[in-house]
């Protein structure tokens, strides 16, 4: 399974009675893969994952996966209670997902056995499975050269953000698993904020919550760190990416709210949030729109690679 390029992790669009909009979803999937993304993860924590019902989640993985078409990987957020998160792994795999970005268990702490124990239960041996550090479960360097072992794992994201623990635990899997092929993935919001950071301790791929609303931004940023292009980077950190970081934390659940502001912003519709989430606020709406014109106008001339316009 081979991610080549910047990772899409798509909202989940609703019509105005509130149900999943499958239509706006394809096209706002199919936009993201012919702008240049090179794998694209449906209803994980962007695609509000807990705001789905499993027949909705069943419709939304389907609708991703015959908008992409085969072009990329497509992998579908799983998690809560194991039974639960088996559920929505069986869903993904009948939707005809790649695979699965396995979330953290509902509430619940739990030791590193624990969590391997987790992991074992909630997926499939058949369907390849990324395993999310964030939260309420956070593994040590033993539980994740543990569940890297399971042969259904393929990878390990982080959210946690201790990059001293994470470089052991990269080094640690590295030197516990045969071959090199397993993946390690920076999953911070605004992960471009980071990603220098964890690149440089052998972390090289990184979802971009930014590519749903700006993927012109996102793949010059992209481009700029695959070139070692300093300038460039300097500039869209400056111009973009720290500005939305600090607007983020205005917020509570600003981490898919601006996104989903961010695409109405860019002229589709998002068709609002499920509760407990709620819109970004009015004020915060326009100094998104600022930041949004600000990183645009930082984009080199002319951008490296597909890209499509706002």
């Amino acid at each position: 399974m081979l991610f080549n390029g910047l990772l899409f992790f798509p909202i989940t669009p609703y019509q105005a009675d509130g149900e999943v909009d499958l239509d706006e979803l394809a096209a706002h999937v199919g936009r993201g893969v012919d702008a240049g993304a090179g794998g694209v993860f449906v209803a994980c924590g962007t695609g509000e994952f807990s705001a789905l019902e499993p027949g909705e989640y069943a419709e939304t993985v389907r609708a991703a996966v015959s908008a992409v078409g085969g072009r990329v990987p497509v992998f579908a957020g799983a998690g809560g209670p194991v039974g639960t998160a088996r559920r929505f792994a069986d869903l993904a795999a009948a939707g005809g997902a790649d695979g699965i970005l396995l979330l953290p268990p509902y509430l619940t702490e739990a030791s590193g056995p624990g969590l391997v124990s987790y992991v074992r239960e909630a997926t499939r041996p058949d369907l390849p499975a990324i395993v999310y550090n964030r939260a309420n479960a956070r593994f040590d360097e033993d539980s994740a050269v543990a569940v890297s072992r399971l042969p259904q794992v393929i990878g390990f994201k982080d959210g946690a953000g201790d990059l001293d623990l994470m470089i052991r635990i990269v080094r640690a899997v590295r030197d516990g698993v045969d071959g090199p092929s397993f993946l390690f993935f920076n999953g911070m919001p605004t992960a471009e904020v980071t990603q220098r950071a964890y690149r440089a301790i052998g972390v090289p791929l990184y979802s971009s919550a930014a590519f749903a609303f700006a993927p012109r931004v996102a793949l010059a940023y992209y481009d700029a760190l695959e070139s070692g292009d300093l300038a460039t980077l300097d500039a869209l950190e400056r111009a973009f990416y720290h500005p939305i970081a600090r607007l983020r934390a205005k917020g509570t659940g600003y981490a898919v709210s601006l996104i989903k502001a961010g695409v109405e912003l860019a002229g589709y519709t998002s068709g609002g949030l499920r509760p407990p989430l709620t819109e970004v606020a009015p004020e915060h709406r326009e100094e998104l729109a600022r930041i949004l014109a600000a990183g645009l106008a930082a984009v080199p001339d002319p951008v490296a690679g597909p890209v499509t316009a706002l």
